[in-house]
């Protein structure tokens, strides 16, 4: 069974941008101006905000939502159905490592060109491949396929960032249209994952990809129709050429989606470390990291634009929540696959009774989402997280201690409710944040940092967990290692290792924002 956990994940993308607080703390050092010297056109940003009418700013949040909900849809999916799809076609894990390659690259490009543009480039792809992926015939179908709807999916992510952030003016409004990309998330995810349940176990998982592929298209007809249009400088070939760090997005997309896939080349199987296929990219993986920091100092220096200046990294504001972010989706995403195997495996749940077994997690997430956009002008950062994570700290610290024969009330209802806290508040928090050191002009690079430290935190997280469990169930004392009693104990290692870098992020994210203050504050 450890052989195919391969558990494809979705991180939703939102951002938005609130000075007023702190420029009075840490994002004060520096003028976010000199990193970006791109002519930044406020008016026009500020126009965009006051000719939209409430009608079209619904159907901006409407569209940018159900975008969400759609690829969260699809993980939901994939998440109850992998035994049974592994069984089928064995699908591997290439999703996550084609986002991860494209980001970056992916909102430099938006920035310049237009959000509106890559943005319904991206769904409409997207669409045509989950579609594609519903007729794969072969596993290598399936593989090709769900990695194109992943470069598919690098386009929308941070696009939607930047949408969000030059439809909404800083404030309530904003707080809430990223708060609703949030609650996107676990929606998609229930109804993927008990429509999945269903489709698994009676006509077959295809279905739920049929019905993905029709909402898809549908929201990409809406967003022609709902996004507002680009206002954007005409791009010259001079432009398109300067005002891109093409050499720093070359390198760090190199680096990131090669050590994407060494992570899902050794999820599972850590013998494959010693493998030539594997050595190579993770060699060039970590030598792409020093270089690209040299460029970007030089870039800096050279005052010409760079992707991610080195200055950023001394603000400890941003160091901290960039580390939040990693270890809670790291626990986010395992704890779903983990506890999702957890009921097949070990309890021999079927995919639905599985799904339902989810459902306290996805309306606490829904919940935490849309409640932390009406809330989190009110109250500091720092207090927001640390206490958010110390309580999703218990999800996994009960899910160690659990018995298989328990009742599910007894303490699996628990892991499931408190199991969201802290990624769901951090999700709104994290992108105000994030976004916020970048000017309004470069807001799809801002939310494609975001996702790339989510999906890295995916990435490592699933790759650390898989390999502890099959360690641990390799050495159990039980001879036959597929045995239910023999996997518990390599899921349930994976629950103590969640349980402490909650507890990591916990202090991190108390501790490293305290000069955070408040955001989402209306700006005057």
């Amino acid at each position: 069974m450890t052989e195919i956990i391969s558990l494809e994940s979705i991180a939703p993308s939102n951002a938005g941008g609130n000075e007023a607080s702190i420029a009075q703390n840490d994002f004060a050092r520096g003028s976010p101006s000199t990193w970006f010297p791109r002519e930044l056109d406020e008016q026009a940003v500020q126009s965009n905000m006051e000719e939209m009418s409430k009608g079209r700013l619904v159907v901006v949040v409407g569209v940018l939502f159900g975008v969400t909900t759609v690829g969260s849809f699809s993980t939901g999916l994939l998440t109850v159905g992998l035994p049974r799809m592994a069984a089928d076609l064995e699908p591997a894990s290439v999703y996550a490592l084609s986002i991860g390659c494209l980001l970056i690259l992916a909102g430099s490009v938006a920035d310049l060109v237009g959000s509106r543009k890559i943005f319904l480039l991206g769904s409409f792809l997207q669409g045509l491949f989950v579609l594609a992926c519903a007729l794969s015939q072969t596993g290598i179908q399936l593989i090709i396929f769900r990695a194109m709807q992943g470069i598919a999916v690098s386009f929308c992510l941070p696009t939607a960032v930047s949408i969000t952030t030059t439809s909404f003016p800083a404030g309530k409004r904003r707080n809430l249209g990223l708060s609703f990309m949030g609650a996107g998330q676990p929606i998609g995810f229930l109804i993927g994952s008990v429509l999945g349940g269903i489709f698994i176990d009676t006509i077959g998982w295809r279905t739920g990809y049929y019905m993905c592929t029709a909402a898809n298209f549908l929201l990409c007809v809406i967003s022609f129709w709902g996004l507002p249009i680009d206002r954007v400088p005409q791009v010259t070939w001079s432009r398109f050429k300067n005002d891109i760090d093409w050499v720093g997005a070359l390198i760090a997309s190199t680096g990131l989606g090669l050590l994407s896939y060494v992570l899902a080349n050794i999820t599972g199987q850590l013998s494959h470390i010693r493998d030539a296929s594997t050595i190579v990219p993770l060699s060039v993986s970590l030598a792409s990291l020093p270089a690209f920091i040299i460029w970007v100092g030089r870039q800096e220096k050279r005052n010409k634009p760079a992707l991610i200046p080195n200055s950023l990294w001394k603000n400890s504001t941003f160091v901290s929540i960039c580390i939040t972010v990693l270890l809670s989706w790291a626990v986010l995403n395992g704890m779903e696959l983990f506890c999702s195997l957890f009921f097949q495996d070990v309890q021999q749940l079927s995919a639905l009774d599985t799904s339902l077994r989810f459902i306290p997690n996805i309306i606490s997430g829904a919940i935490l989402n849309i409640g932390i956009g009406f809330l989190i002008h009110r109250f500091r950062v720092d207090y927001l997280v640390f206490i958010s994570s110390f309580i999703a700290a218990v999800s996994p610290l009960l899910m160690a201690l659990t018995n298989p024969a328990w009742p599910y009330w007894y303490t699996v209802f628990w892991v499931m409710l408190l199991g969201p806290f802290s990624a769901d508040v951090l999700f709104t928090v994290a992108a105000l944040l994030i976004t916020d050191v970048f000017p309004e002009k470069t807001q799809a690079l801002g939310g494609a940092v975001f996702q790339t430290v989510a999906q890295f935190g995916n990435s490592v997280g699933l790759a650390i967990m898989a390999n502890i469990s099959t360690s641990v169930t390799n050495h159990s004392d039980y001879k036959n290692k597929t045995s239910s009693a023999a996997l518990l104990e390599g899921y349930r290692i994976t629950f103590w290792v969640s349980f402490v870098w909650m507890i990591l992020a916990t202090i991190i994210g108390g501790l490293g924002l305290r000069r955070a203050g408040k955001v989402g504050l209306k700006r005057e």
